[in-house]
């Protein structure tokens, strides 16, 4: 923590929310000189290497899903947080272009749900991408269009999907998990030593430059042994990762495109929040441009001929569209296994359901960093 920051901080004071305020200040900007960077790690008092498991997933197995051997893979952990997992961008070139396509296009077609749905009709949301693509395309006009519905995105719900009101989730309220976010999810929680791990449930979050993501803790699952994966597009994040209390400090860390984090265990219940979108680094060979890697797995990542992978090409027009919005914006998937080996939903008793007034538009917060409707909140928020 720089001393400007700590200066601010004092005891018995909600440390998390006041350096959350100080990371998103915009007037003066905050000094981020000591917001530690996975990918230039020579020493750090808070960092070590963290032993993953190269014999979880064959190199044929993580090469169709876009992904180096795990024993290439560059992993860390944080002193003071077990359980926490960093993974500095473990993608083959011309692979995260996949999954950059498929939260913008894919993943918001219907049925699964999205913010625009609390406000807008079914038929408006019917095909986002459609309605947006032409005008994002138009790079070189200077005329200032109104905002795309793309643009207007905020969260888009897979699998179970969380309920914003209740801040929970049901049975009832499933659609099919997409088969490859599911297949790339199983691999890293192997690699991180989860065998077995089920993706059940997923929340994409879109971030505009300005965007940030308040201060909470992903509780609603019901089998917290198993972890919390978050995958990173785009622009660049300071993240924040604090303890079990809101009095506790956080760390702060950037998330560069590609990069993957794994909280389990001690860090599943950890309070966390996103206070800042910043410029994606240029010039970093472990994290190259993605109009520089290509628009999708080619031979140089050992594809025999015919070999089927779960990363499809993107082609020119859409990348045209995918480019032109990550240019300014970060997207990010957050995936969990809701429920455990053998378990099931319980029984919902209407007076137990906790009712927000009105629906949320999301992962949002206020100047404060409060979660506007995001998460159930622990009783000491």
């Amino acid at each position: 923590m720089t001393k400007m920051a700590a200066s601010i901080v004092e005891h018995g004071e909600d440390a998390f929310r006041k350096l959350f305020k100080f990371y998103k200040r915009r007037n003066p900007p905050p000094d981020l000189s000591d917001v530690i960077d996975f990918s230039k790690i020579v020493k750090h008092e808070k960092v070590f290497p963290t032993e993953l498991n190269p014999g979880a997933v064959s190199d044929a197995e993580a090469r169709r899903a876009g992904l180096r051997p795990i024993r290439d893979w560059t992993a860390f952990g944080l002193q003071g947080y077990p359980g926490f997992i960093f993974i500095s961008n473990p993608f083959l070139p011309g692979s995260q272009q996949h999954w950059v396509r498929q939260c913008l296009k894919t993943y918001p077609e219907k049925p699964n749900v999205c913010n625009l749905d609390m406000h807008m009709a079914p038929t408006e949301t019917q095909d986002i991408w459609g309605r947006s693509a032409d005008t994002l395309r138009k790079t070189g006009s200077r005329v200032r269009e109104p905002k795309t519905l793309l643009e207007k995105l905020r969260w888009v719900t897979l699998g179970y999907h969380y309920n914003w009101d209740t801040k929970t989730y049901s049975a009832d309220h499933y659609t099919p998990f997409p088969s490859d976010l599911h297949s790339i999810s199983v691999h890293v929680a192997a690699a991180c030593r989860f065998p077995g791990f089920n993706a059940e449930a997923g929340i994409l979050n879109y971030y505009r430059s300005d965007s940030s993501l308040g201060i909470h803790v992903d509780e609603s699952e019901l089998d917290h042994t198993r972890p919390l994966l978050s995958f990173s597009f785009g622009q660049s994040a300071v993240f924040l990762l604090g303890g079990t209390q809101r009095e506790d400090p956080p760390t702060a860390m950037y998330m560069h495109s590609g990069d993957v984090m794994v909280m389990s265990g001690h860090s599943r219940l950890l309070y966390h929040a996103v206070p800042r979108v910043v410029p994606a680094p240029k010039g970093d060979p472990l994290h190259p441009s993605l109009e520089e890697e290509g628009l999708g797995p080619g031979s140089d990542q050992g594809l025999a001929q015919g070999e089927a992978t779960l990363i499809q090409p993107v082609s020119e027009e859409d990348w045209a569209v995918c480019s032109r919005y990550i240019q300014t914006s970060r997207v990010n998937m957050t995936i969990r296994q809701v429920l455990g080996s053998g378990q099931a939903f319980p029984a919902m008793d209407t007076k137990d359901k906790r009712i927000d007034v009105g629906h949320t538009d999301g992962y949002h917060d206020n100047q404060d960093g409060e979660n506007v409707g995001l998460k159930r909140r622990r009783s000491d928020s």
